[in-house]
């Protein structure tokens, strides 16, 4: 199997299994409708730990942007490849999100909610303040790209590292997820919101494309700082692009500080 199509089946996999859980959840006369955020979380879990060992021997099992450009970041992955991944991964969640669609095909009409639809596919903010939304989406990456790094970076029974991926998932899901739904990679969000855009789904509503730029832009740069932070801080290598992503950082953060602290005194 080619790298390109590893990337693809693997994200393919991780929708179908996220996406899956979300519909089974949100959409009406599900045997699982209203079940709540542990089932999301420990789905989302289990199938990020599926993908990887779908096809972490073939590709190392990125399936996302975000992880992806962190390892660029630091050195760990050829940029040669990152635009190869990248589209494999896009295209791997569009799929995903098509099989997700016709799996509960009769549950799309009588769900009268488009925004519970669109949650199938994409996520959204709890709160809508786009800069606050951007800073949550850079934490959770940074914390997944990190994370993955320390679980790398020890030694376990052959075969338990997507599991312990997996896990590390769920935290970020019960921990972090509550503000934005965690996206924390573009290809789970931007693939999977195309394929709400073009899927005839009875009364689906806008694909909010307002919105679909703080899950691009946030795990991107949380990705790359994540790489590079762990570069500086564990292996001492403090870089250029270390401190001038650090500088825009600290910027991005500043200025969400600022917008709150307005609406505060208003």
């Amino acid at each position: 199997m080619s790298e390109f199509l590893g990337e693809l089946i693997g994200t393919m996999i991780l929708i179908i299994f996220g996406g899956g859980v979300v519909a089974g959840v949100s959409l009406k006369n599900t045997l699982a409708e209203g079940a709540g955020w542990v089932l999301v979380t420990f789905a989302w879990g289990l199938g990020v730990a599926m993908a990887v060992y779908a096809v972490g021997n073939i590709t190392g099992a990125h399936v996302n942007p975000a992880v992806t450009l962190g390892l660029a970041a630091v050195g760990d992955f050829p940029w040669s490849k990152v635009p190869m991944y990248i589209t494999a991964q896009m295209i791997g969640g569009i799929v995903g999100a098509v099989v997700v669609f016709f799996h509960y095909l009769p549950h799309w009409k009588v769900t009268d909610d488009p925004d519970a639809k669109l949650g199938v596919f994409s996520t959204g903010p709890a709160i809508a303040s786009p800069m606050s939304n951007l800073v949550s989406e850079i934490i959770g990456t940074f914390v997944l790209v990190m994370g993955i790094l320390f679980i790398g970076s020890n030694e376990f029974t052959e075969g338990l590292n997507p599991l312990i991926v997996g896990f590390l998932i769920v935290a970020i899901g019960m921990s972090l997820g509550g503000t934005t739904g965690y996206a924390i990679n573009p290809a789970r969000d931007l693939g999977p919101r195309i394929a709400h855009w073009f899927l005839p789904i009875p009364g689906k509503g806008p694909s909010n494309w307002g919105y679909s730029w703080v899950p691009v832009l946030g795990p991107a740069f949380g990705g790359i700082y994540g790489g590079l932070f762990y570069q500086a801080m564990f292996e001492g290598d403090k870089t250029f692009y270390f401190w001038m992503s650090s500088g825009i950082i600290a910027v991005i953060f500043l200025i969400s500080l600022g917008i709150e602290l307005r609406k505060a005194n208003n």
